[in-house]
């Protein structure tokens, strides 16, 4: 496929939408009005029963595939069909809908919150993202990205894994409260082409992807997608603090992503490549720069490539995997302080590989051994001042990381099994790290399943938090070593019939070690430091799954969260979250299907010590093929619904103390499949 035809694909379908301000009033007309026919047809969206569910074998929790029920912890999945029900947009907001989980937008990046941690100015840098397995969080400041910088299009997931624990047994860095590993689509589940084409109101965006894939006669996948969004943003009204500055930022909001993905697969070899360009014009005047000034931005460039070998030995007692990964991220941003033009750079460079072998060899037993390799071979940072060189500076480093790892999944009876590991991990910053795991599996009855995990983990300091300094406003810290964070969680599933499933969590983490930002006491300048205060996070969830034949689902949720620093509640952290997502065929509609979320949200704590409001967001998404055009369907979404006025927390860096968030969006979106 060549990629220039590709792109001129997209500006072919982009030009198509582009008068579409106003349209989605008469599809929802025609949503609701059209051909008529009796109520049965919803099933066409063939949704998948709640049993279907939670046979989904996932790999995420230990590396290989495991029924849910056998792995001690929490776990979520969001399918393909649920991004489609309730026309999610990013990987963030599809997280959003999940027990514990809340999110933050600062007008640059969203950031994920997990159990009652999210802390302001952090890059998610204590959960780790994965795609297929392959490492997404960049070597330069650790991020992982769930918003628009995330480099993979929504449309190419085919199910989302959220596991809540301390996964750095498996994983070793950055898993310290969650995991989220993407799987993408095959060409299988292509078989020819998709053209979609969506234009929302408000930030006045187009979003466009070309998509081709297909299975070969001799067993051989492929894939490949091209993906483009354009956003002229919304004209907001900000204060900057002390400044004393206050405006509205016009045209400064705009937002352009590029994205690519290639997959194939023959045999036991597989093939990823990720490629992602983001660009986001600041309207915030973030780092504290010149506020009302255009042209700042920030520009997130990720390339993420794996080779994978996977394949059974020894009459099938023996899983072998080997993988060979190479990364690349991208990051500028342009600013302006005091009437002078900088450029801020954070390139970074890595590669590396990984083996693991499976053992089913002992009965009952299921032993893993592995190691992992990676050497960052390229961190810079570098801070360039166009009016003034002598303010100058690059900062640059390399950094070798190796882990080795083993676990045993015992089956003791058929109803108890019982699994432990430990990693243990080498780099120069931290030197050794051991990160042990216990669990618990006991199938009490047929309805009921409970589990019990403990785990230790950590993560290393990364070069912008350990290296940068400016000399003006940050000074370096080499003396950084580990955060380390211990977590313990108990799980109840009730199964009382095959379509409901309830769920009871409580949870308990104790980070001590936290780096936080500090102040150097012989410079006076700001300094990444050790805080001496453990974070201590108490909580506890309960969840509804219901499907019913006729085709609706309801999944809801409440969580109850504490966490505290030195008796004092955590900034950013909500008492209280509840969920509710529900998903029906709408009667006599041809294959109409509406999917509602109701989000509520507690009171947020911000750095200056205020609280921000609770609040309750709604989202509407009509979701139905066009019965005249084979393959076309068509969605109308409503985000915000009632157009709910609430804040987020910023950071210490933001001149703001809070940010208004967007309000009421309307999207509408075509979908051709041929």
């Amino acid at each position: 496929m060549d990629t220039a035809f590709s792109w001129y694909c997209i500006q072919r379908i982009q030009k198509t939408i582009i008068n579409f301000d106003n349209c989605y009033r008469s599809l929802l007309f025609y949503l609701l009005f059209v051909h008529t026919i009796p109520a049965s047809a919803g099933k066409n969206l063939e949704q998948m029963s709640l049993e279907e569910l939670m046979n989904i074998r996932i790999v995420g929790a230990s590396k290989y595939e495991q029924k849910q029920q056998q792995v001690a912890a929490a776990i979520s999945i969001i399918t393909r069909k649920d991004i489609r029900t309730y026309g999610w947009r990013t990987l963030n907001e599809a997280l959003a809908s999940l027990p514990g989980i809340y999110t933050t937008y600062d007008y640059q990046y969203d950031y994920l919150g997990t159990r009652g941690f999210s802390q302001p100015g952090d890059f998610n840098s204590r959960i780790l993202i994965t795609i297929n397995g392959n490492r997404i969080n960049d070597a330069t400041y650790d991020q992982g990205p769930t918003g628009r910088d995330f480099p993979l299009d929504i449309d190419l997931i085919e199910r989302i894994e959220f596991i809540p624990w301390s996964g750095s047994t498996a994983y070793g860095l950055n898993a310290m409260l969650g995991i989220v590993n993407v799987i993408t689509r095959k060409g299988a589940d292509i078989k020819g082409a998709e053209l979609s084409a969506s234009y929302q109101t408000a930030e006045i965006m187009p979003q466009e992807r070309v998509t081709f894939g297909k299975q070969f006669d001799n067993g051989a996948d492929a894939l490949i997608s091209f993906s483009g969004l354009q956003s002229r943003g919304a004209d907001r009204f900000f204060e900057f603090g002390d400044s004393g500055i206050s405006g509205i930022t016009r045209h400064m909001d705009g937002e352009n992503v590029k994205q690519m993905f290639a997959r194939g697969s023959y045999g036991p070899l597989s093939f990823d490549f990720i490629y992602g360009n983001r660009k986001k014009e600041d309207p915030t005047g973030a780092y504290q720069s010149d506020p009302l000034v255009p042209g700042q931005f920030q520009r997130d460039r990720r390339l993420n490539a794996q080779i994978q070998y996977q394949d059974n030995f020894a009459n099938d007692t023996l899983n072998v995997l080997g993988r060979f990964f190479y990364g690349q991220y991208r990051y500028d941003n342009p600013m302006v302080y005091g009437g002078e033009r900088t450029l801020s750079t954070g390139p970074s460079d890595w590669h590396g590989t990984e083996l693991r072998l499976l053992s089913t060899a002992i009965p009952d037993h299921k032993l893993m051994l592995g190691a992992e390799y990676q050497n960052n071979t390229s961190i810079k940072q570098t801070f360039q001042n166009f009016d003034n060189p002598d303010q100058n500076i690059a900062v640059s480093n390399s950094l070798l990381r190796i882990g080795v790892y083993i676990q045993d999944e015992w089956q003791i009876t058929d109803t108890l099994s019982v699994t432990g590991g430990i990693r243990f991990d080498h780099n120069k910053w931290i030197g050794n790290r051991f990160s042990p795991r216990g669990a618990l599996v006991w199938q009490a009855t047929p309805k009921v399943t409970l589990k019990a995990q403990y785990g230790r983990s950590h993560r290393a300091p990364n070069s912008y938090e350990r290296n940068y300094s400016d000399g003006t406003y940050r000074i370096a810290n080499p003396e950084l070593h580990s955060e380390m964070a211990d977590t313990a969680e108990l799980i109840a599933d009730y199964l009382p019939e095959p379509n409901l499933n309830l769920r009871a969590t409580l949870y308990q983490w104790d980070m001590h070690h936290l780096i936080t930002s500090g102040i150097d006491p012989i410079s006076g300048l700001s300094q990444f430091q050790h805080s001496s205060k453990r974070v201590l996070a108490r909580g506890t969830e309960l969840s509804l799954d219901k499907t019913w034949n006729w085709g609706g689902r309801l999944r809801a949720s409440y969580g109850l969260q504490d966490a505290e620093q030195h008796n004092s509640h955590l900034v950013n952290s909500p008492y209280h979250l509840g969920k509710l997502n529900i998903s029906i065929p709408i009667p006599l509609i041809t294959g109409l299907r509406a999917g509602y979320e109701l989000q509520y949200y507690g009171r947020r704590k911000t750095l200056d010590g205020s609280k921000t409001d609770s609040y309750v967001l709604s989202n509407l998404n009509l979701v139905t093929n066009i019965p005249q055009i084979k393959g076309l369907e068509a969605s109308l979404s409503v985000y915000n619904l009632f157009n709910e006025n609430y804040l987020h927390p910023a950071a210490d860096s933001n001149w703001q103390n809070t940010f208004w968030q967007p309000g009421r969006t309307v999207r509408f979106r075509l979908d051709y499949r041929f």
